[in-house]
Parts: structure tokens; C-alpha cells; sequence
């Protein structure tokens, strides 16, 4: 058993308290003494866990969480006529929900961080979560019955990339994971999405590598940059889509729409919620900011002292001190809406969007449920892929799938 953080940090959020520091301070004890109550490894059937636990308001079932479990495996029924994945990397869900909308049964998802696992949890009780890490998880009882394999992974440079050292070259990285995965399921279709950089990470080495070793396990391999706000997100967040299948099966990416989804269609009526809250200092700059423009609209002698360093650095740096138009599309949500780098703030409020509006943004329905502090809702949504992206590219495998099938 241990204690149970999620609950922790939601209940220290409700009492007005930011840092474990300022708890610890409350419980008359050390943060080190904290830490250790909060790690894996602690006993919570100590005195300081009860004070913890009522100091908190939680009770003992609410404080305390059993031994991660691996849940059951869920049988793919081959005569059901659904077509089937494992999502790895699974995050807040926004993949797997928009895969959901276009008909797709997610059988598996496989996370690390607990709180993206309550998340899931909350909103999917059905689904079959394994909060794991993925070095530690065997995927060879799915071979044969899933369709889909999706997941991005974070990229990770190889040692040896570009020595054509094949499968084993990328051990270590959670790329082989990945792909190991791919080897044990052998999926119809595979999808891995990652970042736009990938295209160009490494001298283009590392994407060389990932593709040489997806081909080597037994897939065609194609690949594509989509702008998500050409396919109804109203967000310009660009991500590399890399899809494999099977020989016999074909694929075609989604269809780009005209024009993009603005920020005025997506935030309608959006409803209220928390969020962060910009210092006196940063209000009084961003205020000065009109809508779509950024740190060029401001007097020079604030430029100066508001950027620091980074006014004299090369680059655009057009994400500091930006404000978003209604008429556009917003820039691409990062894990905090107010780090001076990388601001987003409201067209028509100084604030940084709340975090419903960072949901809606990023296409999540508002019934869609993030828990944790603010901070970790707002890691969960930044991080998250768009639900509509993942829908509208869920359609056209689903489709890939079913074709193949009606030719056999």
C-alpha cells in the first residue's frame, strides 16, 4: 500500500495549498519527512499518515491505494467485427478518445504517470489502464488480435544511428519499446506520433533509424507532418504521423481542410474553471499586448526588461508575451500557459486561458475530466494529442482496415 498523490495534491489544491513545502510546514514536519510519506516505499499505517489523511479531509480508502494490479486483459473477440488497438504512452487520452469516436476499441493503454492514469480512470472505468512502466510490460498474449498499435514516444537519439545496426540499435530508448511492442502484437497498422522536430532531430538520423527498424520487423512505412488546425483543432500544433502496414493493406492520411479552425469557434461558450493566474509584473506587460501580437508591440524599454537575454538572442521568440486573436488559430499549447517563453493569453482577458479552455483547445469534451493540481491538468492537456486530429486520423485507419479486409 502507499499514499495515494493524486488525491493528495486535489485536496491540497481545494485548501489553498501549492507546494509540498507549505504542507509539511502544516503537519509539523520536514519536507524530506513528506517525501518519504509520499514515495512508493512508505507504510501510510503511521501516525503522520493519519494526520495527513485528516488534516486533508481524506478518509482511509481515499488516502490510501492498494498495490497497482495488473487489470485483466480484455479478450479481442474476432467475430465482434471491431477493429482493435493498444495505445502505449496513453497520457490524459486524447488519442485514444478520439480513436474511440471513430469506432475504434482501445483494449490496452499503457501509462507511467498516476495521474494521467486517474484521469483515464475517471472519465473510462471501463478500459483497461496498466499504470506501468512499459519496460516492464509484455504485450506477446495480444499477438494475432489486435489491429492497431499507437503511441508517442519521445524522441531520443541513438548511439548508433545510422549504422544500420537494425533493431537492437535502438535498445535502451523508448522507441525500442515501441517497436518491440509492434514485434510481439504484430499489429495490422501501427501509428507513432511525435513532434515535428523528429523530421530533423539528429541531422534527420534518429527518423532514418526509426524507420529502417519498422521496416525490419516487417511494415511499410509512410510518414506526414499535419497541422492540426486544418483538421477542425483550433490550435496550430504540427505533429509527425508515422504509419505502418502489413503488405496488402493501404493507407491515406486524412484530408486537409481549406482554411483553419479559429480560436472564436472552438472557445464558444466554453464553460468556466480554474486556471492560472498571471503575476502584477507580467499583467502589466501582457495588458500593453493587443490581440494576435506578442513582445515586438511593446515600448523598447520594456522589451528589454521583460525578455532579459533572449532580447538580444537570434530566433523569433514570438511566443513571449503573446496574445492570441480571436480570428486565429492559438499557437500550440505547451505544459504551462504562463512561462514567460511560451504565453498564451486570452484575446480579450490578461490571463492565461483556464484550463477547460486549454481542453477545448486542444478538442477534449467538457465533460472530459483531468485530475490532479492545476498544474498537472494543465501537463495533461499540453501534452495530450488533439481528440479531433486523433479522430479524423482514427477514421482513415479504421477505413485502411476494412478495405483490406472486404478484398480478402
Amino acid at each position: 500500500m502507499s499514499i495515494n498523490r493524486v488525491k493528495v495534491k486535489e485536496s491540497m489544491e481545494s485548501k489553498g495549498i501549492t507546494t509540498y513545502k507549505e504542507l509539511a510546514s502544516h503537519l509539523n514536519i520536514t519536507h524530506n519527512q513528506l517525501s518519504r510519506m509520499l514515495s512508493a516505499q512508505y507504510s501510510p499505517l503511521k501516525s503522520k499518515a493519519v494526520e495527513l489523511g485528516e488534516f486533508l479531509d481524506l478518509s482511509p480508502l481515499e488516502l490510501i491505494e492498494s498495490e497497482a494490479k495488473i487489470p485483466p486483459r480484455i479478450p479481442h473477440d474476432s467475430n465482434s467485427g471491431s477493429v482493435t488497438a493498444v495505445e502505449l504512452f496513453a497520457g490524459a487520452g486524447g488519442l485514444a478518445l478520439g480513436l474511440e469516436q471513430a469506432g475504434i476499441k482501445t483494449v490496452e493503454l499503457v501509462e507511467i504517470d498516476k495521474f494521467c492514469c486517474e484521469t483515464l480512470k475517471q472519465n473510462r472505468p471501463e478500459w483497461n489502464i496498466t499504470n506501468a512502466d512499459i519496460h516492464n510490460v509484455d504485450f506477446s498474449h495480444h499477438k494475432g488480435n489486435v489491429d492497431i498499435v499507437t503511441g508517442g514516444f519521445p524522441c531520443q537519439a541513438f548511439s548508433y544511428a545510422g549504422k544500420k545496426l537494425g533493431f537492437e540499435d535502438t535498445r535502451g530508448t523508448l522507441f525500442y519499446e515501441f517497436a518491440r511492442c509492434v514485434r510481439e502484437i504484430e499489429p495490422r497498422v501501427f501509428l507513432a506520433e511525435n513532434v515535428r522536430g523528429l523530421l530533423s532531430h539528429d541531422g534527420g538520423r534518429t527518423l532514418e533509424t526509426i524507420i529502417d527498424v519498422l521496416e525490419e520487423v516487417g511494415y511499410v512505412v509512410q510518414y506526414k507532418v499535419l497541422n492540426a488546425a486544418y483538421y477542425g483543432v483550433g490550435q496550430k500544433r504540427q505533429r509527425l504521423l508515422i504509419v505502418g502496414t502489413k503488405p496488402g493493406i493501404k493507407y491515406v492520411f486524412p484530408q486537409p481542410e481549406p482554411t483553419m479552425t479559429t480560436l472564436r469557434s472552438v472557445l464558444k461558450n466554453v464553460p468556466p474553471s480554474e486556471g492560472q493566474k498571471y503575476s502584477e509584473k507580467k499583467y502589466a506587460v501582457l495588458s500593453l499586448v493587443p490581440p494576435g501580437g506578442s513582445w515586438v508591440d511593446l515600448p523598447e524599454n520594456i522589451q528589454r526588461d521583460y525578455m532579459g537575454k533572449s532580447f538580444y538572442s537570434g530566433g523569433g521568440k514570438r511566443g513571449m508575451a503573446r496574445r492570441i486573436a480571436w480570428d486565429e488559430p492559438c499557437l500550440t499549447l505547451t505544459c504551462s500557459p504562463s512561462q514567460k517563453q511560451t504565453e498564451r493569453c486570452h484575446p480579450d482577458e490578461t490571463r492565461p486561458f483556464t484550463v477547460r479552455e486549454y481542453a477545448r483547445i486542444q478538442s477534449f469534451p467538457d465533460d472530459w475530466i483531468f485530475c490532479g493540481g492545476t498544474g498537472e491538468k494543465y501537463k495533461q492537456i499540453g501534452n495530450a494529442v488533439p481528440v479531433e486530429l486523433a479522430r479524423r486520423v482514427g477514421t482513415t485507419l479504421k477505413d485502411a482496415i476494412t478495405k483490406s479486409e472486404c478484398m480478402q
